[in-house]
């Protein structure tokens, strides 16, 4: 991938300032970026943990000519994966290497789209009661999907946002208005519920994080126990992701447009963002 790198960092044939304007340089531009995006795929395929699980047919046609077609809206991008998929992690490697390389992309966790369920919390005593007794954290019903629908919108026509805030510290309170969220012209939104209902339909690039089912157990089991959880309760907890995931979050899977390695190396992802801000970097604004 340095390689790679290292071609489009000295290469001569550079596109300085792309026409917007003209047909033939929209384009001679789509036919550019899928080049490029094709060379990560083809140099992916034979390292030793690919990133590149899946990848819809038409998804670098439809990702290149977005771009130039319509270069002033943001573009939206939808992560979502089960519990302990890496997706969090993962997202966060993507956010800390576009800052270093001053490439143009915010961060949004749907997590803090969750219900107020504060006063829930203190009729049952804790949240494990809660879930205990039925309360499915994972549904649909169990985010704010309304105000996430309308700030994603308002992300995309490049008008800033303060996200909620959901605080992870047992007592299940929501901060309406809390976290600023700026527009930038790549915009990262993680979260199981990215593929819920319509909200899907709002981004312009959708990914799934897939990860084999014993490693995915096993970041689990180590994440309860830094946060203390006991094992019984842990295991519990596990059973109950493992069936919300079957009914909410599985079935997006099919209808992602690319499909992602959990399990591939921070370090590798970081090498493939500093590609991608390589090849477009002469033409994004």
């Amino acid at each position: 991938m340095q390689m790679l790198t290292d071609k489009g960092i000295n290469s001569k044939d550079k596109i300085i300032k792309p026409d917007f304007s003209t047909k033939t340089g929209r384009e001679f531009l789509a036919f550019y970026l899928q080049t490029k995006f094709k060379q990560i795929l083809s140099y992916d395929k034979k390292t030793e943990r690919p990133i590149f699980k899946d990848i819809n047919p038409n998804f670098i046609s439809k990702f290149s000519r977005r771009l130039i077609e319509n270069p002033q809206k943001k573009f939206l991008i939808g992560v979502t994966g089960e519990s302990a998929s890496g997706k969090t992690t993962i997202c966060k490697q993507i956010k800390k290497t576009s800052n270093e390389l001053n490439f143009p992309l915010e961060f949004l966790s749907i997590d803090n789209y969750f219900n107020d369920i504060s006063e829930l919390i203190k009729k049952y005593g804790d949240f494990d009661s809660l879930r205990d007794n039925g309360y499915d954290v994972d549904s649909p019903e169990s985010f704010q999907l309304e105000l996430l629908k309308e700030d994603l919108l308002k992300l995309s026509k490049g008008i800033d946002i303060k996200a909620p805030e959901y605080l992870i510290n047992g007592t299940g309170i929501s901060v309406p208005n809390s976290i600023p969220i700026h527009s930038e012209k790549f915009i990262l939104v993680e979260g199981m519920a990215a593929m819920y209902k319509d909200v899907k339909d709002i981004f312009d690039v959708k990914i799934y994080i897939d990860i084999d089912p014993k490693i995915q157990k096993k970041w689990f089991m180590e994440r309860a126990s830094k946060r203390n959880q006991s094992e019984e309760n842990a295991i519990k907890h596990w059973e109950y992701v493992c069936n919300a995931a079957e009914k909410y979050i599985r079935p997006s899977k099919a209808e992602a447009d690319i499909v992602i390695n959990g399990a591939s190396s921070l370090e590798y992802f970081s090498q493939i963002i500093e590609f991608i801000h390589t090849a477009t970097n002469c033409f994004i604004s």
